[in-house]
């Protein structure tokens, strides 16, 4: 069974069809691709999925269970952690203060505990931070633990963003434009990090990227959407060979 699944899912707003008649099916430990045209709906997609948009019409999975509709909220705490295209961070806290908070989510002592100190709270409380800081050094930010988080350059927040979607022990995590205004240097850091999360914590991965490069470098099958309709789907090759895609592109801001 696929860790998640999308069947004929489609989405109105007012009068226009922003989301087609869409399915998808993700693997355990698979990395897929979603690319398009700006404008195609693939953040449309996203926001489906985890709960921010409820579909007109179609039925999403997480395993065996149906989440079309739930709020994003209880779609997180079932396994599937996000990143947005653009950062959605706390000005005010720090580093290591954004992962413990998702982490939260997580814990069991209860008000008692909280209000009392009690040895359960305080053994919860010592794993979390642990926990915290052993992601932020997956993603090569630890010695950054205590900075506030709007200190840091841009592909550190990005950094700040992954760390905090992966503390909530996601099945998938989906990344909206992790390298959005990165330049060539950190997108290449990016991508290290992103196969070393890959490869740690054996997640699947859905991301969306215009960088052209990166996906075909990152990801095991890649769809391909225009006008809210997948007109193309498969292995990198297939994808970069395809005739619809190439003409889907033509004349279009592509990054490479």
């Amino acid at each position: 069974m696929p860790l998640l699944r999308v069947e004929k899912m489609s989405h109105d707003f007012g009068g226009l069809r922003a989301v087609n008649n869409y399915d998808l099916e993700i693997e355990a430990g698979q990395i897929r691709g979603l690319i398009g045209p700006n404008g195609a709906g693939k953040t449309t997609i996203f926001n489906l999925i985890t709960g921010i948009y409820k579909p007109t019409e179609g039925d999403i999975y997480l395993g065996e269970k149906r989440i079309t509709g739930l709020q994003p909220h209880r779609i997180a705490s079932m396994g599937l952690g996000r990143t947005f295209q653009n950062l959605q961070l706390w000005r005010h806290m720090t580093v290591l203060e954004h992962v413990k908070m998702a982490r939260y989510s997580k814990i069991s002592y209860g008000l008692i505990g909280a209000f009392f100190g009690t040895p359960k709270r305080n053994r919860e409380e010592a794993e979390i931070e642990e926990k915290a800081y052993g992601l932020l050094k997956i993603v090569g930010i630890d010695q950054l633990s205590d900075q506030v988080v709007t200190n840091l350059p841009y592909g550190d927040q990005r950094r700040v963003e992954i760390a905090r979607a992966l503390a909530i022990e996601p099945k998938v995590l989906f990344l909206d434009e992790p390298t959005a205004g990165m330049n060539p240097e950190e997108l290449i850091q990016m991508m290290e990090i992103i196969r070393l999360v890959h490869r740690e914590l054996g997640l699947a991965i859905f991301l969306i990227e215009h960088r052209l490069k990166m996906v075909m470098e990152l990801c095991d099958v890649i769809q391909t959407l225009d006008f809210g309709r997948i007109i193309a789907e498969g292995t990198p090759e297939e994808i970069q060979n395809d005739p619809k895609v190439i003409d889907a592109y033509l004349g279009k801001e592509v990054v490479l």
